[in-house]
């Protein structure tokens, strides 16, 4: 299946992420379709026009006219949807999916799905502190990074077919990782950074710190507004990747603190030096 404008697209799980999906692939003239447990979520799409059609009930009729469906549920949730449902797929069916962490899903997947269908994994590293279709946007596309998380199971055209629609959606740098690297990175590059910033959020219970504060608190908890059963979730299914950051993060945080305690300005500096060094690559304009 390439993306041409008269291929079916199902979502399935319409909130910030899906709900941006749809809304680009249907600006782009694709018929979309989305499926999702919330009569609200659905009926905001419709009413706002970001599908072409919805339902909260699993129909066959749906699924099977689906050219591609796309997949924005919690891990475990998505492992019991293929299960359920893979019955009411197109045969050349193309699946993909939000989800963000791999190897705990890629390959149960594949090893349960059938053969005339094929799935392969994909994560936008693109996101807001809020949720829901009611807050989707498909310009957090725009300059994100996108990451493709191939096996041997996946063939040449479906990487094609994947790597097309990071495109279309208008992301800047397309990668591709294995599950197990993906997860190893996201363990640092997002879990780790979620972590501190609910510690930071917990550190104190002033309720006056908002009349007090600066930019810089602000943009250091901006995602520590949390879905508690969304990233509970992804914490314990990438338990080893982000406790081996952690462990990391508090022996330099340790590190900073004995400096400060110990009056060692020089090597405070030097790594502060070493820090900005390594921020320079992130402030670089982006493909």
């Amino acid at each position: 299946m390439e993306w041409i404008s008269n291929s079916r697209i199902l979502i399935v799980g319409l909130g910030l992420i899906g709900g941006s999906y749809a809304r680009a692939l249907k600006r782009l003239g694709y018929h979309v379709t989305a499926i999702d447990t919330r009569k609200e979520a659905i009926d905001y799409a419709l009413e706002n026009h970001i599908i072409n059609d919805g339902s909260t009930e699993v129909d066959e009729a749906v699924v099977s006219s689906a050219d591609a469906i796309i997949f924005g549920l919690y891990p475990k949730v998505f492992v019991n949807w293929i299960e359920q449902y893979q019955q009411y797929f197109k045969p050349g069916a193309m699946l993909t999916d939000v989800t963000g962490v791999k190897s705990c899903v890629v390959y149960d997947i594949q090893n349960m799905l059938r053969d005339d269908v094929e799935f392969i994994g994909s994560h936008p590293m693109a996101g807001r502190e809020v949720y829901g279709v009611e807050n989707s946007d498909d310009g957090i596309f725009r300059g994100a990074n996108f990451i493709i998380t191939p096996t041997e199971k996946n063939t040449a055209k479906a990487i094609r077919w994947i790597g097309s629609l990071g495109r279309i959606l208008g992301f800047s740098r397309i990668s591709v990782l294995s599950p197990e690297e993906h997860d190893e990175m996201i363990g640092y590059l997002s879990q780790l950074t979620h972590c501190i910033a609910v510690a930071l959020m917990t550190c104190s219970d002033n309720e006056h710190l908002v009349d007090y504060t600066g930019d810089s608190f602000r943009d250091l908890t901006r995602i520590a507004n949390i879905n508690d059963l969304m990233w509970s979730e992804l914490f314990m299914l990438n338990r080893d990747s982000l406790l081996k950051y952690m462990d990391i993060f508090l022996d330099e945080f340790a590190s900073l603190r004995d400096m400060i305690r110990d009056g060692k300005v020089d090597e405070l500096r030097e790594k502060m030096r070493l820090s900005t060094k390594r921020r320079a690559y992130f402030n670089k304009v982006k493909n």
